[in-house]
């Protein structure tokens, strides 16, 4: 079960370099960050209020639960929206293929294990092809790929990799998923909203289309609460490291998508990069 609920999430988490980019055509990439976020957290008080999802208590699990929040809502979505506004979205999702190797090694460090051999090969095997397809500077219909844009997706993903342990951490304490979600989502939308507010100050409310402010919502509410919600569930139960591979299924779905949607060409080198990050994950997933 824990790794149905990871795919599932996976395959939702993949839309985000498409649906990124059609929020950002109309609407600064900052004010796309945060109004994720903030959107997230109107959503999340008053579901915390209904369930009664308590506060984790001081000390370790409210460090873990801050480490969760600050990284995973405020940190990720500044680097990475304001990063994939500057590439494509196939490579944007091919760059955050790494998650899972910085996931494992935070957990690894965290827990002081060393990693499975068959483990390490398999992740070889996924970056390997994720390597075959960062390679390609595929054209799009867009913007192409910058190595600004690729180094701030890179960046976020280091950052969002902390707070997936952080968070799995906190759930394996017996502190409710869910909670870990909606507070951290709240808190987070307290610290960033000052962000958004000073941009609208200065720039006004943007003029955009249905489809910007329908991504939005789409990466507030799935993206940022139901997401992490099944995420966190699946890492608390299914294990760190081996529900962290399967992070190598998203930029498949990010690709499909973004051939769909943003009509970026999904060539062949591209399919055998695929076809590499599925034999990885295979492998890494028997452990």
């Amino acid at each position: 079960m824990p790794v149905v609920v990871a795919m599932l999430v996976m395959v939702a988490w993949g839309a985000t370099p498409v649906l990124t980019r059609l929020a950002t055509e109309d609407i600064a990439p900052v004010l796309v960050a945060v109004g994720r976020t903030v959107l997230a957290g109107v959503v999340a008080l008053p579901l915390l209020a209904a369930m009664r999802q308590p506060l984790a208590p001081l000390g370790r699990r409210r460090g873990l639960l801050m480490a969760s929040s600050l990284t995973g809502f405020v940190v990720f979505p500044l680097l990475y929206t304001v990063g994939q506004e500057r590439t494509s979205a196939m490579h944007g999702a091919v760059i955050l293929a790494a998650l899972p190797v910085f996931t494992g090694l935070y957990a690894a460090i965290v827990s002081r294990r060393r990693p499975t051999p068959r483990w390490l090969v398999g992740c070889a095997v996924a970056l390997l092809g994720e390597v075959v397809i960062i390679g390609i500077r595929a054209g799009s219909s867009g913007s192409g790929p910058t190595l600004v844009g690729d180094l701030l997706v890179l960046a976020s993903g280091l950052a969002v990799s902390a707070g997936y342990v952080a968070g799995a951490r906190l759930a394996a304490t017996g502190y409710p998923s869910r909670a870990t979600a909606f507070w951290g989502v709240a808190i987070a939308a307290l610290v960033i909203w000052p962000i958004g507010a000073v941009v609208l100050v200065a720039d006004g409310l943007p003029h955009a289309d249905a489809a910007a402010w329908l991504s939005l919502v789409f990466l507030a509410v799935v993206t940022s609460i139901v997401g992490y919600i099944g995420w966190y569930w699946a890492l608390a139960r299914g294990g760190i490291v081996r529900i962290g591979t399967l992070q190598f299924l998203q930029p498949l779905s990010g690709l499909a998508l973004a051939a769909l949607v943003l009509d970026e060409r999904l060539s062949a080198p591209m399919a055998v990069g695929a076809a590499a990050v599925l034999v990885g994950v295979t492998i890494a997933q028997r452990i």
